[in-house]
């Protein structure tokens, strides 16, 4: 099976903090990767990498067959591979990021509209249709103050979704959410790796990740320690950092 992300010896600095240390990871299609760690581990740097949202200084990195350019290319204005990777690429934040003052479905339909030139009315067609899937049909023509959390999530979902992206990518998407609104966000997402998106989430809920991860990466202080199928992971972790992160996480 190809792979839709490859990174290879990939470093991320913050000034002189290194970030990220030689990551060497790839993603095949359809493949539901999960990213675990403690705060501050680099999980999140390590998504935001693969849409360009942070710029990395070395190594390489491959989406969807275009080359992600170095930080040092984009600040001489490279920035045609970004353009084709986000197209494809979508992305879900712990903030829903919704335009407070257009309705949902306008909010789906911008980005088809002005990016993959879309008529109005086929873009209206098509949120309709996504907001059905994720169960919030009835909610199209409210504004999204007027609803809770778990729903302004899944409205960012089918928001991404709109862009009929090949791979998606969640950075801890329910962790500002209230606990009785985590469940329907993640029953969306339970749906999407069913249907065989292509997934890298960070999360911190390890119930979840066991039960829909292909495999599961554990990131500490920028270095991937470990990188397993769930059964095995969880069951019998190789690392002693990593069985110590389990054992506390799992104490919870």
């Amino acid at each position: 099976m190809s792979s839709i992300v490859e990174m290879k010896a990939l470093n991320k600095f913050y000034g002189t903090h290194h970030v990220l240390k030689n990551i060497d990871l790839s993603v095949a299609r359809g493949e539901v990767v999960v990213v675990i760690g403690a705060s501050g581990s680099g999980k999140s740097t390590l998504i935001r990498c693969v849409n360009g949202l942070e710029m990395y200084q070395q190594g390489s990195l491959l989406v969807d067959g275009y080359r992600m350019p170095v930080e040092a290319d984009r600040r001489l204005g490279d920035e045609s591979a970004l353009v084709e990777i986000r197209k494809g690429v979508g992305m879900v934040f712990q903030q829903f990021n919704l335009f407070p003052h257009k309705t949902v479905t306008e909010n789906i339909t911008i980005a088809p509209m002005r990016v993959r030139k879309k008529s109005k009315q086929e873009a209206e067609r098509a949120a309709l249709k996504l907001l059905e899937r994720v169960g919030l049909q009835a909610h199209a023509h409210k504004y999204p103050g007027q609803l809770s959390g778990g729903q302004q999530q899944r409205v960012a979902i089918a928001r991404s979704l709109a862009m009929e992206p090949h791979l998606m990518l969640f950075d801890e998407p329910t962790s500002a959410l209230d606990p009785e609104m985590i469940g329907e966000v993640l029953d969306v997402m339970r749906e999407l790796a069913a249907e065989g998106m292509t997934m890298m989430i960070v999360t911190h809920e390890m119930g979840f990740a066991k039960e829909v991860a292909d495999r599961i990466v554990y990131i500490d202080h920028g270095v991937i320690l470990e990188v397993g199928r769930p059964d095995e992971f969880f069951d019998n972790p190789k690392n002693d950092r990593t069985r110590s992160f389990l054992a506390r996480v799992l104490r919870h």
